[in-house]
């Protein structure tokens, strides 16, 4: 039955059609009477022509008179027909365009009442629990809205109201739902924040509802697959799964990877499954790859049998919810993250140490593949080869990237150790390694071709031509016990390179030389403070340095024909490094040497030039230098006793008593007035240093075997022999310097010049004729 707007249109339509028919039949006959008209016209005007006879040229006039009037009338006729048209034609658009109005009104109301009743429909399905049907009754009506929103020009304020109402009716069944879902899926945590993270995880509980509650009292539960499908139709599947695969991964899976003596206990009843955790010792710090699979798969196996392979809705009409499969999304959301987990937290540690042991982790390769493709199984993963079971394949790769950060974290530690733990090495000392592989063949007959050429080289040298044994050997000396711990480590991880593959080994030899390279920058500057104040660990620091550039001259040597072709091109060597750790022990050691003369200058600035020693302050402060000098550079032969090469040592010791005793020289020569009571204490300073000073050279701890350094220590003092000159000079008279100079042949003539013995005498002695012959004689 048609409302009455649809009759009231449909009339509308025909009085418009009958008008028009009308308008036209009438403006026809008004046409045939004008015609009828004209006819009239033209007869009588005929009939009043013919009696008169006028002539042709007043009826040609007339006639045309008559055409115009004729098509005058004509034009006012067209203009009446056309305005009419016109009139017409307006008003039936305009019927057209309400007739159209009408009917998207008409439109809007059903849609209206569609609305309404999705929405009562739905509170009513929700009442009863009905969440599936409900969800359906909630997206038909936003389906309504929708479409009505999308009418253009009906912007009505309803629409607002509409939104809203539907943004609380859904907000309403999430909340019911998330009620519902807390029910079937109840998570119980540690609620202490102080307990460990071990003890937190043994008080996680998952428990999964299988079958609802059925009590008289109260609605039945609805099965937890009408919850999952009821999310899913309003959208919010991915959210909730979202929270949940979180949980999973952090309270389940992380704490299974983490802790080796966690394992999960799966406690299945007729209307629940429960999951939770019991602690078995160990003493693993870290679990096995094989065994975290396994645990991981039965939590995940008994989460896709009761919770993640229901069916949700084969028999609905929207295809995107009836084709969800809730393990595939799961495992999107926690596979990226699990992953990670398992590499860093286990795969990570199961990387072997040792090439050796590089076969045994084919079985992790191999448990890997065999979780994956469990997983695929269950439909947590799709596609192909995932980065886990890459990572796990590439060990060859994973191997050489730890053992070089092994390798140089170790390096690392010894060089920020102490240095003054020491070790006494001597030519004799050798660094214990296993004996090398044997080298493949054509290596072995270069090395049988080299043997022989060196063994011909030696034969036809003469007995008087042979080196000595230790002839290129370090001398005996004290390095740091952490510096051999690491030329032993060197040593370890090129001897590793020799049986691992060609990539491993390349890496592995370039990790020794960034040992080398992280030495050269790591430790000056880590042990900075110290080596500048310390003169002991400047000296073992420059040993140190030595030790490593001895045996860097050959470390690449000794493994060249055992390491990979590709670093047989002449690549294996150390010896670029061996300059640079010779400059850096020098420069360490002589910043060291000029701090300490510096120190020894600083304290003869205290002997008042040796000037007027008759004055007792004056003498009081020389001597006092003197003694001094002396005492520092005893003390420095203590530090240094034992742990510079002797050769360092002497030369050392007689580098700085050699400054003090020119700097002495140079104050006593510079000296214009010299009596003789400040000759005689003049004399009796440089007696004590004459006395004293050979005391300072004792490199080795016997006391016994020092005497032959002291003896030579003319060898190691250059002005030594000058400055007992001086002392002699101070004491002599005229006639023995003279004597001494012997005419610029004898001893005094090649300690000083002659102007130096000049101003000597002239501070010596008066002015007297025998002063000026001697003076004379001194040329």
């Amino acid at each position: 039955m048609s409302s009455f707007v649809t009759e009231v249109l449909a009339h509308s339509g025909r009085l418009e059609k009958e008008d028009l028919g009308t308008r036209i039949g009438r403006l026809t006959r008004r046409v045939e009477e004008i015609k009828g008209e004209v006819c009239s016209m033209i007869n009588k005007k005929y009939n009043e022509f013919l009696p008169s006879m006028q002539s042709a040229q007043d009826l040609v006039t007339q006639v045309d008179e008559l055409c115009g009037d004729i098509d005058l009338l004509k034009s006012r006729v067209e203009s009446e027909v056309q305005q009419d048209l016109h009139v017409s034609i307006a008003e039936f658009t305009q019927l057209r365009q309400q007739l159209e109005r009408d009917t998207v009104v008409l439109s809007m109301l059903k849609q209206l009442q569609e609305f309404s009743t999705a929405i009562e429909e739905y509170n009513c399905a929700l009442s009863e629990k009905k969440y599936v049907a409900a969800a359906q009754h909630l997206k038909k009506a936003q389906n309504c809205l929708k479409l009505l929103k999308s009418r253009k020009g009906f912007e009505l304020q309803i629409f607002k109201s509409l939104s809203v109402e539907l943004t609380i009716q859904k907000q309403n069944m999430l909340y019911h739902l998330g009620e519902e879902w807390q029910k079937l899926a109840s998570w119980r945590l540690a609620t202490s924040k102080e307990v460990s993270s071990l003890e937190s995880a043994l008080q996680t509980e998952l428990h999964l509802c299988t079958e609802p509650s059925q009590k008289e009292d109260e609605t039945p539960s609805p099965p937890i697959t009408s919850v999952l499908l009821a999310f899913a139709l309003v959208g919010e599947l991915h959210t909730k799964l979202k929270s949940f695969s979180q949980l999973l991964l952090k309270y389940i899976i992380r704490p299974l990877v983490s802790y080796p003596s966690l394992h999960a206990l799966i406690d299945t009843r007729p209307d629940t499954v429960v999951f939770r955790f019991e602690s078995v010792a160990t003493d693993l710090e870290h679990s096995s790859p094989p065994e975290v699979f396994t645990k991981i798969r039965l939590v995940l196996e008994v989460l896709q049998k009761h919770l993640l392979d229901l069916p949700l809705g084969d028999d609905l009409e929207d295809e995107k919810v009836s084709k969800i499969v809730l393990a595939e999304i799961v495992g999107d959301m926690i596979w990226e993250d699990m992953s990670e987990c398992l590499i860093k937290d286990c795969l990570v540690y199961s990387i072997p140490t040792n090439s050796s042991k590089l076969e045994q982790y084919e079985e992790v390769i191999q448990s890997t593949e065999e979780f994956e493709n469990a997983l695929k199984g269950m439909r947590f993963l799709k596609g192909d080869t995932t980065d886990l079971l890459k990572y796990a394949r590439n060990i060859n790769s994973h191997f050489a990237n730890k053992k070089c950060q092994d390798v140089i974290v170790a390096a690392r530690n010894l060089m920020t150790s102490e240095i003054h733990n020491t070790v006494k090495i001597s030519p004799e000392s050798k660094i214990a390694l296993p004996e090398l592989p044997a080298p493949d063949e054509g290596n072995k007959l270069k090395m049988q071709k080299a043997s022989k050429s060196l063994h011909n080289e030696m034969m036809n040298l003469d007995t008087e031509n042979k080196l000595g044994e230790h002839s290129f050997s370090l001398p005996t000396c004290r390095i740091s016990e952490s510096v051999e711990k690491l030329m032993e480590l060197a040593y370890q991880t090129l001897l590793e390179a020799t049986t691992s593959s060609d990539q491993c080994a390349i890496q592995l030899f370039y990790s020794v030389r960034n040992i080398f390279h992280l030495f050269h920058d790591v430790v000056p500057t880590y042990h900075k403070e110290n080596l500048q104040k310390l003169p002991q660990l400047a000296a073992i620091h420059h040993n140190n340095c030595m030790y490593i550039a001895h045996h860097l001259l050959t470390l690449g040597h000794q493994f060249k024909l055992h390491l990979a072709p590709v670093l047989c091109d002449g690549t294996t060597t150390f010896v670029d490094l061996v300059p640079g750790f010779r400059r850096l022990g020098t420069e360490c050691f002589l910043a060291q040497m000029r701090a300490q003369k510096g120190e020894l200058l600083e304290r003869l600035s205290s002997a008042r030039n040796f000037s007027n020693m008759d004055d007792e302050e004056n003498y009081s402060a020389a001597s006092r230098a003197v003694r001094q000098v002396l005492h520092q550079l005893k003390r420095l032969g203590v530090v240094w006793q034992d742990v510079l090469p002797v050769n360092i040592y002497c030369k050392a010791m007689g580098t700085l008593l050699n400054t003090a005793i020119a700097e002495i020289i140079g104050r006593i020569t510079a000296l214009e007035d010299i009596s003789t009571q400040d000759g005689d204490r003049l004399y009796s300073l440089c007696r004590t240093i004459v006395e004293e000073g050979p005391q300072v050279f004792t490199p080795l701890p016997e006391e016994k075997e020092n005497k032959k350094f002291q003896e030579e220590v003319p060898v190691y003092v250059p002005k030594w022999m000058s400055f007992k000159e001086l002392m002699l000079l101070l004491q002599a008279s005229l006639q023995e310097i003279g004597d001494r100079w012997a005419d610029g042949k004898g001893p005094l003539a090649t300690a000083f010049s002659s102007g130096e013995v000049k101003a000597l005498i002239r501070a010596l002695f008066q002015n007297t004729e025998r002063r000026a012959a001697a003076l004379a004689k001194i040329k």
